[in-house]
């Protein structure tokens, strides 16, 4: 404006006659007239306004339907750009928490179903293992995965326990010790199985039927330290005894929720703490694609080229620690995706920090919800896709709206500068363009912001948005240029003639433009359409409008030329 200023003034000087007879004829006035109709013409004053109350209308319908509150506004612009959504598998893929399902021989296979519960093949174990497993179960300190084993032994155990080790995530196991029958270690197989066995096989293919399977070991006593104290680590003598299976339940919206994320190009990965295979057999009966297969993490480093490869390659990950989870989304992020990142431990706070836009569950650890923009007050995972409708919804809605805006802006420091620059009177009084600011952008603006609107974004914003308002722009001024000529031509001096068939003109290209911008048509922008084109008729019509604007009846040759000019230019 610094620079448009002077030259629209200089302009506006040589077309009133030159600085002297401005002067002479005290013209100042009439000056200062145009050259602030010009100028405030170019600003895009609603645009920010828009913006805000697009942003601020969504964080409002995300609350009051599908309770989801918005902790930082700019977090309803990044949902229209996610590519990449990155969750754990309880919760999400399946229900929140486990049943237990039974304990298993380690010799029985696979696909074999569970054995019945007085087969003879208990009798061989060593006693106590029941007990064990009851206790762990009623354990006031359980873990839901240990919790669950209360669905199956009821009787609480009364034998004295001499020791106890509580789970580590480090080691994937727990154990208690009673002074009659010895240590019992329950634990991932990857702890208790020996690499390499058919029992670890076995166990593999238990979890890629998505059963969650763990392994119960017997030892003569846990492990301690020079005081006597237990200490985490296994015995040197464990026995493995039998499998402890467990089973979780896919989701019932589950395949949806794919679904939806597939058609609309947004990739899904796991990052689970349970096996991989586990997670794929879930993945798998959710319908997302697993023919990458699934990667055991805590093969992986912490940290590198490796790790990154294997983020950006592959959907599915077992054993992921922490650290893992924060430099996989760090890793996509710099390969150029816009990640998302849902969960509610305090282990995921780190990558929910790290992504485009942290997602945190309802029942989150509080430190999780704090470093998140957006939380599931209900926990569910299947609130996402309306999430990411009304941030689409959104920014396609501003992206119209900026088409309007920055198309008006455009034309309008062309026109205040080609008009100076060709030493021509600026074509609009202030009220005559507020009007038709009005009728292109105002009211159109506000109504295309809030009304719903089913297209997909598409990346490229600024791109598409360039692409269509300089053409537009150029076109415009065009047009008025034209016009204005044209009645110079006819040696029409009257401005208000000028003025009149401007307004005209401009008015036709503005509603055709936002014809445009707004398609495809329904009723409520059919409607919108209806009521700006009778404001414009209005304004040429009614007496007291037609007064206010300083309009007068344009001569016929003129008034074929504004129509003309209008019909080309749109």
């Amino acid at each position: 404006l610094a620079i448009i200023i002077p030259i629209v003034l200089w302009g506006q000087v040589r077309a009133a006659g030159g600085l002297e007879i401005v002067n002479r004829d005290g013209l100042w006035e009439n000056v200062a007239i145009a050259v602030v109709s010009s100028v405030a013409s170019m600003i895009p004053q609603g645009l920010a306004l828009m913006t805000t109350l697009a942003f601020a209308a969504a964080a409002v319908a995300l609350g009051r339907k599908h309770n989801i509150l918005v902790q930082e506004q700019p977090a309803v612009e990044v949902l229209a750009r996610v590519d990449t959504v990155c969750f754990d598998k309880t919760g999400t893929l399946t229900e929140g928490g486990v049943i237990f399902d039974s304990v298993r021989p380690l010799t029985t296979p696979a696909e074999a179903k569970a054995p019945d519960e007085n087969q003879a093949w208990r009798a061989s174990l060593p006693q106590g293992w029941d007990q064990a497993l009851a206790w762990v179960g009623h354990d006031e300190n359980a873990n839901p995965t240990a919790a669950a084993l209360t669905g199956g032994f009821e009787q609480a155990p009364t034998e004295q326990v001499s020791g106890i080790v509580p789970f580590s995530s480090a080691l994937r196991f727990s154990a208690i010790e009673f002074k009659s029958s010895g240590a019992w270690l329950l634990g991932a197989p990857e702890a208790l199985l020996n690499q390499g066995t058919e029992e670890r096989e076995r166990a593999r293919e238990l979890a890629s039927l998505g059963l969650r399977t763990m392994v119960l070991a017997h030892a003569s006593a846990v492990v301690r330290n020079d005081d006597g104290d237990p200490v985490q680590h296994i015995p040197a003598d464990h026995t493995p005894v039998l499998f402890v299976i467990f089973r979780e339940n896919v989701r019932s919206d589950a395949p949806e929720i794919v679904d939806y994320f597939n058609r609309q190009g947004v990739t899904l990965k796991v990052f689970s703490g349970d096996n991989p295979y586990t997670v794929q057999a879930a993945a798998k009966t959710a319908g997302m694609d697993i023919s990458a297969g699934a990667i055991d993490a805590s093969t992986l480093p912490e940290d590198g080229p490796e790790l990154a490869e294997a983020a950006a390659t592959h959907n599915i990950f077992g054993r992921v620690s922490p650290e893992q989870k924060k430099n996989m989304v760090i890793a996509l992020k710099e390969r150029g995706h816009v990640v998302a990142m849902t969960g509610d431990g305090i282990n995921d706070a780190l990558a929910l920090k790290h992504a485009s836009l942290g997602i945190a569950m309802g029942n989150a650890a509080p430190a999780t919800k704090a470093v998140s923009r957006l939380v599931l007050l209900d926990g569910k995972f299947s609130s996402l896709p309306a999430a990411l409708e009304q941030g689409r919804q959104v920014i396609t809605n501003i992206e119209m709206v900026a088409n309007l805006f920055l198309t008006k802006t455009g034309f309008a420091i062309l026109l205040g500068v080609l008009f100076s620059i060709f030493g021509l009177t600026f074509p609009f009084l202030p009220r005559q363009y507020s009007t038709a600011d009005f009728l292109i952008v105002g009211a159109s603006s506000f109504a295309l912001t809030l009304l719903p609107n089913s297209r997909r974004y598409v990346p490229g914003f600024l791109r598409r948005v360039l692409n269509y308002t300089v053409p537009n722009s150029i076109i415009v001024v065009a047009m008025l240029l034209a016009v204005t000529f044209t009645a110079r031509g006819m040696g029409i001096e009257d401005i208000r003639q000028i003025q009149t068939a401007s307004f005209i003109t401009l008015v036709m290209m503005g509603l055709w433009n936002l014809a445009a911008v707004a398609r495809p048509f329904n009723r409520a922008r059919v409607l919108l359409f209806g009521a700006l084109l009778a404001v414009f008729f209005a304004a040429l019509f009614v007496p007291i409008l037609v007064e206010y604007h300083q309009f007068v009846t344009v001569l016929p040759h003129l008034l074929w030329t504004a129509l003309g000019a209008g019909a080309l230019g749109a």
